[in-house]
C-alpha cells in the first residue's frame, strides 16, 4: 500500500510507480470490502467465500416453506411464517446495512481518484501514464460498483415483496387459527353439553330404577314374610324344632357340665379332708374355652400368691408328659384352642415347697365356637374390633378401636384408613391367648408380627377372640405355616 501525504512531490520523483496493466483480471466480479485501518491505512477486509447471497437465502427459504406447507398444522404454518417474517426482516437490514457499506465505498473511491487527479498534474512521463491507468482502473471499479448497486436494488425489492408476501401469509395463518380454534372451541362446548345431558338422563334413570328396584324388593320380601308365616301356621317346620331341641340339649349339656365339675372339686374336696391334707390353693374357674381358670387360696392363713412363683403346664391326658406353656407365671390363665382337649396343671412353688393344681378333666370346647368358624372361612378377608392393649410390651396410650383383618395370606391391623401393621404368615409371625392377666384374659391375644414388633390385643368377647386366633393358625397352616404361641411350634408340630 501506498500512503498518501500531503508532502509528496519530492516523494514520487525518488520512487518509481509500478506500472499497472489496462486488461487487469480482478479475482472477484464484485468491489471489495474496504476498512481504514490505524494511521488512515485502507485495509482489504477477508471475505468468507462460503456466505450465500441474500437472494440465495431467500430462495432457500421459501422452498422450505413450500415443502414443508403440506405435512404442517395451520398452527406450525403460522409459526413457520412468523419465523419467515422474521428472517425476511432481517435480510432487509443486512441489505440497509449493505447499502450503508456500498455508500462507504463510493466515498473512498471519490477520495482515491481526487488524489489521483492531483497526483497527474504533479508528476511526469511514465510516472503520468501510471497515474492515468491508476485512474482509469478506479474508474472502471466505480463502474462494477454501480452496477452492484443495482443489482442489492433489484434484491431490495425481491426482499420486500417477499416481506409483504409474508405478512399478509401470516396474516392469513393467524385468522386460519383463530377460526380453527373458536371452531374447535364452539365443538367441545357443544360436546360438554350432550355429555352433560347424557349424564343428567343416566342419573335420573338410575334414581328410578333405584327407587323401582327397592320398592319391588320391599313388596318381595313383605310377601316372603307372609307365606313363611302362613306356612308356620298351617305346617310347623321341622328344622326349627330340631333347631330347638338342640339349642335346650346344648343347655343341659353345659349345665350338667358345671355340675359334674363341682361334684369332682367336692369330692377331691372331702378326699383331702379324709386323708387330713391341708388344701392351701385351688382352682376356680369353668374348664371350658371361653372362660379362665385363677388360683384361689384355700383359707386366710395360706401365704399371698405374690410370695409364690407359678408356672402353668398342659398335657395330653391326666399323668401324661407335661409341656411348659410359655409366659404364663400368673394367677389367671385363659385357656386358648390349642388347650382343647388338653389337661391343664399349675405348679406353686412356696419357699422349698412344690404345690400342684390340676383340672379335673380335658378342656372342653366352646359351645357354636366350631359351627361359626367354618361360616368365617368362607369369606376372604374377616374383620374383627379390637382394641391395643399394649404394644412391644408397652402399655398403649390410646383406647381407640382398630380392626384387625384376617386373610387367607396376611393379617393386618388399621385404624379408620391408616396401617398399623401389615404382615405376611411367616415363621416369625406368632399368635395366641394372653397368658396372664385379669378378668379380661379369656377376651385378649398376643400377636407377634415379626420381630420386634408385638401387640396383646382385645377382642369384643371371648368367641371373637377365639375365632381369629382359629381362622388364622387354618390360614397359615394352608401356606405350610404353623401359627402358635412362643415355645408352642415343637409341640404344634409334634
Amino acid at each position: 500500500m501506498t500512503r498518501v501525504s500531503r508532502d509528496y512531490g519530492d516523494t514520487m520523483k525518488m520512487e518509481a510507480v509500478l506500472p499497472v496493466s489496462a486488461d487487469v483480471m480482478f479475482a472477484s466480479s464484485r468491489f471489495p470490502n474496504y476498512k481504514i485501518g490505524p494511521n488512515n491505512q485502507i485495509v482489504e477486509a477477508k471475505e468468507d467465500l462460503k456466505t450465500l447471497s441474500m437472494k440465495e437465502v431467500v430462495a432457500r427459504e421459501t422452498a422450505l416453506l413450500l415443502e414443508q406447507q403440506k405435512r404442517l398444522s395451520v398452527r406450525d404454518l403460522a409459526n413457520k411464517f412468523e419465523k419467515g417474517l422474521a428472517a425476511a426482516a432481517k435480510l432487509s437490514d443486512e441489505a440497509r446495512l449493505r447499502e450503508a457499506a456500498s455508500l462507504e465505498k463510493h466515498v473512498l473511491l471519490k477520495k482515491l481518484r481526487d488524489a489521483l487527479e492531483s497526483l497527474r498534474g504533479r508528476v511526469a512521463g511514465k510516472n503520468k501514464d501510471d497515474v492515468e491507468e491508476a485512474i482509469a482502473m478506479v474508474e472502471a471499479l466505480a463502474v462494477q460498483l454501480t452496477q452492484r448497486e443495482g443489482e442489492l436494488i433489484q434484491e431490495k425489492g425481491e426482499v420486500k415483496e417477499l416481506t409483504n408476501y409474508l405478512k399478509q401469509a401470516s396474516e392469513d395463518a393467524k385468522k386460519l387459527v383463530d377460526e380453527e380454534r373458536a371452531f374447535a372451541r364452539a365443538e367441545i362446548e357443544n360436546a360438554r353439553a350432550a355429555v352433560q345431558r347424557v349424564e343428567e338422563a343416566l342419573q335420573e334413570q338410575e334414581k328410578m330404577s333405584r327407587a323401582t328396584g327397592k320398592q319391588d324388593l320391599e313388596e318381595l320380601m313383605t310377601e316372603v314374610h307372609e307365606a313363611r308365616r302362613i306356612r308356620m301356621l298351617h305346617q310347623p317346620s321341622k328344622v326349627m324344632d330340631m333347631e330347638h331341641e338342640l339349642q335346650a340339649l346344648r343347655i343341659q349339656l353345659s349345665e350338667k357340665s358345671k355340675h359334674s365339675l363341682l361334684l369332682q372339686k367336692e369330692l377331691a374336696v372331702s378326699k383331702r379332708i379324709e386323708d387330713n391334707t391341708p388344701t392351701l390353693y385351688e382352682l376356680d374357674g369353668f374348664e371350658a374355652l371361653g372362660s379362665y381358670l385363677q388360683i384361689q387360696p384355700g383359707s386366710d392363713r395360706v401365704p399371698e400368691l405374690s410370695m409364690c412363683s407359678i408356672q402353668w403346664y398342659r398335657s395330653t391326658s391326666e399323668g401324661g408328659k407335661m409341656e411348659l406353656i410359655s409366659g404364663a407365671t400368673k394367677s389367671v390363665y385363659a385357656p386358648e384352642p390349642f388347650d382343647v382337649g388338653q389337661v391343664l396343671q399349675a405348679d406353686i412353688i412356696l419357699f422349698d415347697q412344690r404345690i400342684t393344681l390340676t383340672t379335673t378333666g380335658p378342656i372342653d370346647p366352646a359351645a357354636g365356637l366350631g359351627n361359626y368358624v367354618e361360616a368365617l372361612v368362607q369369606r376372604h378377608d374377616i374383620e374383627f374390633n379390637v382394641i391395643i392393649a399394649q404394644m412391644n410390651g408397652i402399655d398403649y396410650p390410646s383406647q381407640s378401636i382398630h380392626v384387625l383383618h384376617v386373610g387367607k395370606m396376611r393379617m393386618k391391623l388399621r385404624k379408620g384408613n391408616t396401617t398399623v401393621a401389615k404382615e405376611y404368615y411367616s415363621t416369625s409371625m406368632q399368635l395366641c391367648g394372653v397368658r396372664g392377666g385379669g378378668n379380661a384374659a379369656a377376651q385378649a391375644s398376643f400377636w407377634q408380627v415379626k420381630l420386634g414388633l408385638s401387640f396383646v390385643l382385645a377382642f369384643e368377647s371371648q368367641r371373637e377372640r377365639n375365632a381369629a386366633i382359629m381362622l388364622a393358625r387354618r390360614f397359615a397352616y394352608d401356606c405350610n405355616i404353623m401359627l402358635a404361641g412362643p415355645d408352642d411350634r415343637a409341640s404344634l408340630g409334634a
